[in-house]
């Protein structure tokens, strides 16, 4: 791996623990710059409901991967890898430290073990999917492949739609593709490059679940009062509704609904209180199971401040990163 990448400081976790304070304290005392590690924010436009650094944080510290492409673009973890790589090389140029923060947990896999190599998405056999009804999808994906489909977010018709689209493509399971993360090269960039390590320090800022949900909802309230539904608005005359990606996005998904009169504001802001709670356990799950790392529990009083020297006194820094 990089050696860039391996004398990071990286902060997971699940939504709302607070992650993106501590990042900012953090990169304050090391001299650091910020590599966002979240699916949605290199998103331009989905601001709110993806809780980006206000501009005024990001005048104060350099922030990276945040609006690098607009809705009608697409966006992966393949993307994400030859990004993020280049960012944590020239932070390190700089005699600065990379600080990678963010909640997608596939986008730190990949970028420290690489992503087994898939087939190529078939637009015909793609157009055929999207053309089945989800309950027939979701059948065959039962019926081929048990451990994907108990595994699977089944809520996600996009991760289904290309659970299926491999499955008929290698006429293989598609959980034994994704399951081997070793012995494989990553394509990103037209390149095949391979990934061999983790980083020296890998922390997970975890909550208390009460404390969580709190925070899940504070942030919600928050995102409504901010102006959430009247972004959502805006974004659908740039191609919200046409980028399958951003759609799953929770909050906009909810309020394009709401906006289609299915549901009221209040159940609207209900339903996104409890989708943020399902991603969270998700979340919580995927960083506990599939990364090596050390998990600090934040006290619900411990300020960003505080846990930003936690992290410090327990981190591996390198001289002059």
């Amino acid at each position: 791996m990089d050696t860039p990448i391996l004398n990071a400081i990286c902060l997971a976790g699940p939504t709302a623990a607070g992650k993106s304070s501590v990042a900012l304290e953090l990169a304050r005392l090391v001299g650091g710059e910020i590599v966002s590690v979240d699916s949605m924010q290199v998103y331009s436009g989905l601001d709110i409901g993806t809780a980006k650094p206000t501009p005024e944080e990001r005048r104060q510290i350099a922030h990276h991967l945040i609006d690098v492409v607009s809705l009608r673009e697409c966006f992966d973890a393949a993307d994400f890898v030859t990004l993020a790589r280049a960012a944590c090389a020239g932070i390190a140029s700089r005699n600065r430290t990379p600080i990678l923060c963010g909640g997608t947990g596939l986008y730190f896999k990949a970028l420290f073990e690489g992503l087994p190599q898939t087939p190529e998405p078939d637009a015909a056999l793609r157009a055929a999917i999207e053309s089945t009804p989800m309950p027939a999808l979701l059948d065959e994906l039962r019926l081929k492949d048990p451990r994907a489909y108990e595994r699977i977010d089944r809520m996600n018709p996009r991760r289904v739609m290309r659970a299926i689209e491999v499955i008929r493509l290698t006429r293989a399971p598609f959980s034994e593709q994704r399951a081997d993360w070793s012995n494989h090269t990553l394509k990103a960039g037209g390149k095949e490059a391979t990934a061999a390590a983790h980083p020296r320090n890998f922390f997970v800022l975890d909550r208390d679940p009460e404390d969580l949900r709190r925070r899940i909802e504070a942030r919600v309230d928050q995102m409504f009062q901010a102006g959430l539904v009247q972004e959502t608005e805006d974004l659908l005359r740039w191609g919200l509704s046409e980028n399958r990606a951003a759609m799953q996005a929770i909050g906009y998904r909810q309020v394009v609904a709401h906006l289609n009169a299915r549901g009221s504001l209040h159940s609207t802001m209900e339903l996104v209180k409890t989708k943020t709670r399902q991603f969270a356990k998700r979340q919580r799950t995927w960083f506990r199971t599939q990364c090596h790392s050390t998990r600090l529990l934040l006290a619900r009083d411990e300020t960003a401040p505080e846990t930003a020297r936690r992290v410090l006194a327990m981190a591996h820094l390198s001289g002059g990163a």
